[in-house]
C-alpha cells in the first residue's frame, strides 16, 4: 500500500511547474526558484566548493545552498566531482550546456541595470563584480585603450584584459600585469560605477594600486551606464 503512494505522488503533476510549452517558460522551471540564478552566476567562471559558494551569496542557508544544488544538479544544469589530490575535495560546476547561459546573464544584467529600482550599491560578490565588468564594457568608450589589471578580490585572484575592443576576464594570475589593484569588490565597484574618485579609495585604505594608477582612474569611462527607464507608461 505504501508503495502505490510513493508512485501516486511521484507520478502527480508538479504544480511549481510551468503548464506551457514556451522554451523561456521551461527555462523558469528549470532555474526560475529563489536563489537558483545567483548559484548558477556563481560557477560561470568555474567550479567551486560548497564553503565557497556559501560565502558569496549572502543570507542563502546551507539547506537552501543544498537543495539548489540537487535541483540544478537534477536539471542537467551542473554536476560535482572530487578534485584530485593533494586537494580532494568536491567541487559543483556548470555542465557544458550549463555554461552557454552566460550570455543570459549578461542580456539580464543589460536590461535590469536601467530598472529605476536597481540599487548598484548593495553587496557584490568577486565573481558577481567580475561579470559585470565584461557584460557593462562599452567598446565605443574605449576605442584605442589597452590594458592588463590583476585583480585581488578578498581571498580570491582574477584577471582583466582589454585589447582591441575586447574584454577578458578570468580566474587567477597573469603576466605582465599593467596595474594590480587589490581591495573588496564593493570598492571597485564604487570606483567603476559609483563615481568615487580613485584617490579618495586609496586614501581611506579601501584600495591598493600597483603600477599604472591612470589605467584604473580610467576605467569608469569604459562602463557607461544608461539612463535608467521610465517607471511609467508615458
Amino acid at each position: 500500500m505504501k508503495l502505490q503512494k510513493e508512485t501516486k505522488r511521484r507520478d502527480a503533476p508538479d504544480k511549481k511547474r510551468y503548464d506551457d510549452a514556451c522554451a523561456a517558460a521551461h527555462a523558469m522551471d528549470l532555474f526560475g526558484e529563489r536563489w537558483a540564478m545567483p548559484v548558477m552566476r556563481e560557477l560561470l567562471m568555474g567550479p567551486r566548493r560548497f564553503g565557497g559558494l556559501k560565502a558569496s551569496l549572502s543570507g542563502i542557508s546551507a539547506k537552501v545552498l543544498t537543495e539548489r544544488l540537487e535541483g540544478l544538479e537534477v536539471a542537467g544544469i551542473l554536476g560535482r566531482r572530487k578534485l584530485p589530490p593533494p586537494a580532494s575535495v568536491q567541487v559543483y560546476e556548470l555542465t557544458p550546456w550549463g555554461y552557454e547561459a552566460a550570455p543570459i546573464f549578461q542580456a539580464m544584467g543589460r536590461w535590469a541595470v536601467r530598472s529605476p529600482r536597481h540599487d548598484p550599491t548593495r553587496p557584490f560578490s568577486p565573481v558577481s563584480l567580475m561579470l559585470s565588468l565584461r557584460t557593462m564594457f562599452s567598446p565605443a568608450a574605449a576605442v584605442g585603450e589597452r590594458g592588463r589589471i590583476q585583480l585581488r578580490l578578498e581571498d580570491q585572484s582574477f584577471f582583466w584584459t582589454l585589447a582591441n575592443g575586447q574584454v577578458g576576464i578570468g580566474r587567477g594570475e597573469i603576466a605582465d600585469a599593467d596595474a594590480v589593484v587589490t581591495g573588496s569588490p564593493m570598492a571597485i565597484a564604487s570606483i567603476v560605477y559609483g563615481g568615487r574618485p580613485l584617490g579618495d579609495a586609496i586614501s581611506a585604505d579601501d584600495l591598493a594600486v600597483e603600477g599604472d594608477a591612470d589605467l584604473v582612474r580610467r576605467l569608469p569611462t569604459f562602463f557607461p551606464l544608461p539612463e535608467p527607464a521610465p517607471d511609467r507608461v508615458s
